[in-house]
């Protein structure tokens, strides 16, 4: 781990892509970014079945799915499904 954060001071990017010559400072990063080329979509939802090319895509994908909303603005009360749309709210 001490490794991949010294990477974020020495702008260290040892992980290429062959196709788009984009460059990464970790492994797992590569990974992710390799679905943009290949179409892979390996996160699918149990309810609908669509299907994601990240965990957090289809974690955020699954609030659809139910009426929860638990993010509340402070201000007017307003409540979202996402901690992302309050913050835009």
């Amino acid at each position: 781990h001490l490794i991949n954060h010294s990477r974020s001071h020495t702008g260290e990017k040892p992980f290429s892509c062959a196709d788009c010559g984009e460059s990464f400072t970790r492994r797992s990063y590569i990974i992710n970014h390799r679905r943009t080329h290949t179409g892979e979509r390996p996160f699918s939802c149990a309810d609908c079945s669509k299907s994601f090319a990240h965990k957090s895509a289809l974690a955020k994908h699954i609030s659809v799915h139910t009426t929860e909303k638990s993010f509340s603005c402070r201000d007017c009360g307003k409540n979202f499904k996402h901690s992302s749309t309050l913050t835009v709210h």
